[in-house]
């Protein structure tokens, strides 16, 4: 396959990617407001826990770059 066509094929498929995440940000933007209507205190409780996650994740993936 030509090189032109495999960067087109990336580009595609991050695109599919963009848009199928644009969707799911929507998705976690109505769960944060319905647990923080619902069950503040608990929601913040649980989302810490995500972001503490969500750094250990992103650790992780930087020591692929290196």
């Amino acid at each position: 396959m030509p090189k032109k066509n495999v960067n087109n094929d990336y580009l595609q498929i991050i695109k599919k990617i963009e848009k199928v995440r644009a969707k799911n940000n929507k998705n976690w933007m109505d769960l944060y407001r319905l647990a923080f209507s619902k069950a503040p205190t608990e929601a913040i409780r649980i989302i810490k826990k995500i972001l503490k996650k969500d750094k250990d994740v992103s650790k992780l993936a930087e020591k692929l770059l290196k």
